[in-house]
């Protein structure tokens, strides 16, 4: 589990950016170790070689100073710097003003003010500078170094001229002398100052590295927690949890994610419940077919079982039988009919043929079918039409289903003696078609359900129970077909009014299947 845990751990998405985040902060720190201890390197180097000038320009005038006295006026004549002899070389007095390698003024000037090794040189000819008359060199020892000094190899140099006075009192014109003070081999603190430094610097590029990891683990554990959020939500979709939405988080391509997500398992709830719905549906609407075949079955199987068996002599009886065989095959056939027909409403398999014809063609064509009906019962069918065209998009076929079966059921549940009124008229928002009786009416506790399938009433008069229950289903289902809505308000012994409210504009030419 360990082998198969550590390499899960190490390449997830967490961890990656971690050590992307680190690796990255990482290698800058490292260009930047390497790049800057060489340019301060070269920058202290510079410096000191400036200082290591200035000090040979003050070590100039100290030895400027020196040779002067040297030169000062004794009691008979001025002392020479250089002796006139062959070779030339320094007088007494210069030798004693400048001292010795072991003791003197440029010693004690070497180790206060030079922190170097000091070479003084003096030619008898500017013109040659390489023809050293006196030289002299003081080494700066070791052990005169501060704590921290090391020694640089770096030199610097300095010359000036300066006039020999002992030749002017000789009766000829003061020869140029040059000297030259070089300074060569200090002591500085810039080994010591780099080192620390770069010491300062690799530490704080640890402390940096440390931060970064720190920061990485928090800014990668803030990036990552909408994934995780989502991951987790979708584990739980897929267990079952159709109610599981995750909070949109974190950056607007994440927040976009986790709302295509949320519509996802949104539509995915509803497609599983609708399903579902579809499913029982299914079941009740099996179980109530089977219940409806049942009672026309089993009475012509009754019927053929007499007939054969030759139980009915009386003729009257028999063809009593026969009528009676009739009606329940037609019942068949009815009931086969509207369910062939709400099952393609209900598979999306009927497109409309939508036209923008007049309405009140189609309200005129169904009133006149059903008026030999209404003739035969004994009521009153009223036809109520505005004067002006009501044009909009419809279908007449599928619209003239629609008030069949209102009209039809209107009638049937009429009394004879009673009024039917089919009215029409235009609103703002399209067209609306109201189909009013005076019939028995239908309990308020029953409303909710009229428009199920194979529902009938269950306190209904004998007259209601007759059809297949599916004609309510088909409007409702055809209605929405048309974007409409279809209403139903009645009160048992008053009639009932069912009202169609049609859209004056109809966006679907191939409708998705309507569930009734």
């Amino acid at each position: 589990m360990r082998r198969r845990l550590i390499p899960t751990v190490l390449t997830s998405l967490r961890a990656r950016l971690v050590i992307a985040f680190a690796a990255i902060v990482a290698l800058a720190l490292l260009l930047v170790l390497a790049s800057i201890p060489r340019l301060l390197d070269g920058y202290f180097a510079q410096q000191a070689t400036e200082d290591l000038r200035t000090r040979t320009g003050v070590m100039i005038v100290f030895v400027g100073q020196e040779l002067i006295q040297a030169q000062a006026l004794g009691a008979d004549a001025p002392r020479p710097i250089l002796q006139p002899t062959e070779p030339m070389s320094a007088s007494q007095a210069v030798r004693d003003a400048l001292g010795t390698p072991d003791r003197g003024a440029i010693r004690d000037l070497a180790q206060l003010i030079a922190q170097a090794n000091v070479t003084i040189t003096i030619a008898a000819d500017p013109a040659r500078p390489d023809e050293v008359a006196h030289r002299l060199h003081v080494p700066l020892p070791d052990e005169f170094g501060a704590p921290g000094q090391q020694r640089e190899p770096i030199s610097a140099e300095r010359t000036f001229e300066i006039d020999d006075l002992w030749w002017t009192q000789a009766g000829a014109g003061a020869p140029r002398r040059l000297v030259t003070v070089r300074l060569s081999e200090p002591f500085t603190y810039r080994a010591q100052t780099l080192e620390t430094i770069v010491g300062v610097m690799f530490t704080a590029a640890g402390l940096a590295l440390v931060v970064a990891i720190l920061a990485s683990i928090l800014f990668a554990d803030r990036l990552t927690h909408p994934i995780r959020q989502l991951t987790r939500a979708s584990r739980e979709l897929s267990e079952g949890n159709l109610e599981v939405r995750v909070e949109p988080t974190g950056a607007p391509e994440m927040a976009a994610l986790t709302a295509a997500f949320n519509v996802m398992a949104e539509r995915l709830q509803q497609s599983i419940e609708f399903i579902s719905r579809d499913r029982d549906r299914g079941r009740d609407f099996l179980a109530d077919v089977s219940h409806e075949l049942r009672t026309p079955i089993a009475a012509l199987r009754t019927f053929n079982e007499l007939l054969a068996e030759g139980s009915v002599a009386d003729e009257a009886t028999r063809d009593e039988f026969l009528e009676q065989s009739r009606q329940q095959i037609e019942r068949l056939d009815w009931l086969a009919t509207n369910l062939l027909e709400l099952s393609k409403l209900d598979s999306g398999l009927v497109l409309l043929d939508l036209r923008p014809d007049d309405l009140r063609a189609v309200v005129e064509s169904a009133v006149q079918q059903a008026q030999p009906s209404a003739d035969r019962r004994g009521i009153t069918l009223v036809m109520d039409l505005p004067e002006q065209p009501v044009r909009q998009r419809h279908d007449p076929q599928r619209l003239g289903q629609v008030l069949s079966n209102l009209i039809g059921n209107a009638l049937k549940f009429t009394p004879a003696g009673g009024r039917v009124e089919v009215e029409l008229r235009a609103t703002d928002t399209g067209a609306q078609m109201r189909i009013a009786d005076t019939g028995v009416g239908i309990d308020p506790q029953e409303l909710p359900y009229v428009f199920e399938r194979f529902y009938r009433g269950s306190h209904a008069a004998e007259s209601r129970a007759a059809g297949s229950g599916l004609g309510l289903s088909i409007v409702r289902s055809i209605v929405e077909m048309h974007n409409g809505r279809v209403a139903i308000t009645s009160s048992p012994e008053k009639g009932t009014q069912v009202s169609v409210h049609l859209p004056r504009d109809i966006s679907v030419s191939s409708p998705a299947p309507v569930r009734a």
